[in-house]
């Protein structure tokens, strides 16, 4: 416990530092996603992160893509199923990893293009990124894990 909450860690942290009943932090990531989940969940702190995504070169097919996930699961508040999810891939996805239910594995920091990158490792895990663009196109990533 005393090595989670060193001082040094706390001033990068503003929350963690106003938040100073360390013992829930030290009850895991299972209490702590609704308040403070960004830290239990290891959000921006991470070194890998395994992912699947869709990609489409057109707007309107990512869009249809999300759309299904929305009106089978999200909309709902529900999360998608990884084996749900990566049927949407094969189906939409454009890049090879289609054909792998969009799996692209464990993957670490500075692996992947900048917004990808940056989308990637602050979706928490077992939650749907929405649409977004980067130079490859337009991509929905599914967050599957993280560890350092």
């Amino acid at each position: 416990m005393g090595k989670d909450s060193k001082p040094k860690d706390a001033k990068g942290k503003g929350k963690q530092a106003a938040g100073s009943s360390g013992g829930d932090d030290a009850g895991g990531g299972k209490g702590g996603k609704g308040k403070g989940g960004k830290s239990a969940d290891g959000l921006g702190t991470c070194t890998y992160v395994k992912a699947r995504h869709v990609l489409c070169e057109k707007q309107g097919k990512i869009n249809e893509a999300y759309k299904k996930l929305q009106d089978g699961w999200l909309n709902n508040g529900d999360k998608v199923p990884p084996a749900e999810f990566a049927k949407i891939a094969q189906e939409y996805s454009e890049c090879p990893s289609g054909k792998k239910g969009g799996d692209l594995g464990w993957f670490p920091r500075g692996k992947m293009a900048g917004p990808f990158q940056d989308v990637a490792f602050s979706t928490p895990v077992g939650a749907t990124s929405a649409p977004f663009k980067s130079t490859h196109g337009y991509h929905i990533i599914l967050c599957e894990g993280r560890k350092n």
